[in-house]
């Protein structure tokens, strides 16, 4: 039997042939691809610490914060969430000085085939995380966009066509069918043209670049097999998890006895043990 103890944070993940996941990557770092197959066991010891401040804290909010940090921190206001509802110039922002390192730098507006094809928006360096923490199976960029305030107001637009959800039950299933991304990202300009021409109006051409010929990207998971049905474990309900780790997708732990969302409950100490 393996011990390791560690604050849990969202997993590490390298894209390769097999996406490549790393937890407790601010010791050593541990690579889950090694215990596909094998027994696990996940035992929350009861202490949570912020993930902003490291404040010891009896509950946490938002995947992983203490409430002084969720109520005053910008990177949990809800325009995160709902990036069209930027107040950032209304002079109302939570942290103006954050906003203007990670809200007031290019975005991409992409698709992705998660547990159907959809719209989403990420920092341009966020690229491919952003896909693998969703599931995303293929994914393809659609366009540059100079803020995060303008890339959310053309995501609302895009989603009235092919949504900006994931079924996150769906998704850990299985993999979609193949999607021609491609023949999609075309329809969905014409479909949007008058609204696009819209916002161009408002914030100028140069403000939003269309990519007519961005490569697709395609991502493999490390899964043995999938489940048919969806039982998700809760640190806050049942301290410990153990079962036979079958697969990781998105930031999920598929174990034979149901999944867990490590991104959930960042933050949350935990002592994992992997049979020799």
């Amino acid at each position: 039997m393996t011990e390791w103890q560690g604050s849990l944070r969202k997993m590490q993940t390298e894209l390769t042939d097999t996406v490549r996941y790393t937890v407790f990557h601010d010791q050593e770092g541990l690579c889950l691809n090694d215990w596909l197959g094998q027994s696990i066991s996940l035992s929350f010891t009861g202490t949570i610490q912020c993930v902003a401040c490291d404040r010891v804290t009896k509950k946490s909010f938002n995947q992983g914060y203490c409430f002084p940090c969720f109520r005053k921190l910008a990177a949990c206001d809800s325009c995160i969430v709902s990036p069209e509802k930027c107040h950032l110039a209304e002079g109302t922002c939570r942290e103006p000085d954050w906003a203007e390192t990670h809200c007031q730098v290019p975005h991409i507006v992409y698709l992705a085939n998660t547990s159907n094809v959809k719209v989403g928006i990420t920092r341009a360096t966020q690229l491919p995380t952003r896909w693998i923490d969703q599931g995303a199976t293929q994914a393809k960029p659609i366009a540059q966009v100079q803020t995060r305030h303008q890339s959310g107001l053309l995501e609302v637009l895009c989603a009235k066509e092919v949504g900006d959800r994931t079924a996150w039950q769906t998704m850990l299933k299985g993999n979609g069918a193949p999607q021609d991304l491609e023949e999609i990202r075309r329809q969905l300009m014409l479909s949007c043209e008058r609204g696009i021409a819209d916002l161009q109006l408002r914030y100028g051409e140069s403000a939003f670049e269309f990519l007519e010929d961005a490569p697709e990207t395609r991502i493999e998971y490390p899964v043995l097999s999938w489940p048919e049905k969806i039982k998700a474990h809760n640190f806050d309900k049942q301290a410990l998890v153990e079962g036979t780790l079958m697969g990781i997708k998105g930031q999920y732990l598929m174990l034979d006895t149901g999944v867990l969302n490590i991104r959930k409950f960042g933050g949350y100490e935990v002592e994992i043990k992997v049979a020799a």
